[in-house]
């Protein structure tokens, strides 16, 4: 099987590492590079798999995936430098880095080499991500199935044009913490009107839950899903009037934007 090297043992890292286990990845193929000594303890620990240094655990790895901070990717890449990356095995690099286009790797690996970069997000922690993939000016159609089959362990995979990776940053990057915003805000009002947190949290969260399902098993557009449970006259028209009046179709549209934007300023950083 492939032999995995993963380069950071934060949350998303951690998140693949579980998800290949559990989809009957060999924790024998499986190595994580992680700088906490205690962090690498318990992560070798919990999953029957190596820890060690980058260096290490990139040399004689297949695929290279950089589960780190967009600042600690160049440290990232000094190490693997130590590295005999343009060797007989076939390599691939795997970025989950914010906003860093894969130019920036290219520019700091041997010539030719393949890299491909990813924009997941944190539903992964469940097995239920969502991660757009985008090939390097090197990566072919076997490096994307290669990374398509080991982001399959934590959720779903599109592929997109790596123009795109900032547009799906905006959306699906950011996007569960916007969804968290509103489920904080339901909460919220529903305390308001006399619930206890308890009850509000739980009645808030599966109906996000089963709204999202049937978003995604009914065939039905989210528009025509929103436009059957609103009655003329009814209750959710009224509240549906008041979310229209109060903006929010366009402070979405704004928040999109923004997000967008600095995504793209995070990868403009220095070659």
């Amino acid at each position: 099987m492939t032999r995995i090297a993963v380069m950071g043992g934060g949350r998303i890292g951690e998140a693949l590492i579980a998800g290949l286990v559990k989809s009957g990845h060999a924790p024998k193929d499986l190595v994580v590079a992680e700088q906490y000594p205690e962090r690498a303890k318990e992560l070798a620990g919990r999953y029957g798999i190596l820890a060690t240094t980058v260096a290490d655990a990139a040399e004689g790895a297949h695929v290279v995936v950089i589960a780190v901070k967009p600042a600690d990717v160049d440290a990232i890449m000094v190490e693997l430098n130590k590295v005999d990356l343009d060797g007989d095995l076939e390599q691939l690099v795997v970025s989950l880095a914010a906003g860093i286009p894969t130019s920036r790797f290219e520019s700091k690996l041997p010539a030719g080499f393949p890299v491909v970069r990813v924009m997941p997000n944190t539903p992964m922690l469940v097995g239920e991500g969502v991660s757009a993939i985008a090939a390097g000016r090197y990566a072919t159609a076997e490096h994307l199935a290669t990374v398509r089959e080991v982001l399959g362990a934590v959720g779903r995979v599109v592929t997109v044009p790596e123009a795109q990776l900032d547009a799906v940053t905006a959306v699906s990057g950011s996007g569960p913490a916007y969804v968290f915003l509103v489920a904080e805000a339901m909460i919220e009002s529903g305390v308001g009107l006399g619930l206890t947190r308890a009850t509000a949290t739980e009645l808030v969260v599966q109906t996000l839950v089963g709204s999202a399902s049937m978003l995604a098993e009914s065939g039905s557009s989210a528009n025509e899903l929103r436009a059957d449970v609103t009655s003329p006259g009814g209750t959710t028209a009224a509240a549906i009037r008041e979310l229209e009046r109060g903006g929010l179709r366009t402070a979405f549209n704004e928040a999109l934007f923004a997000a967008r934007d600095r995504s793209a300023a995070l990868g403009a950083g220095p070659e």
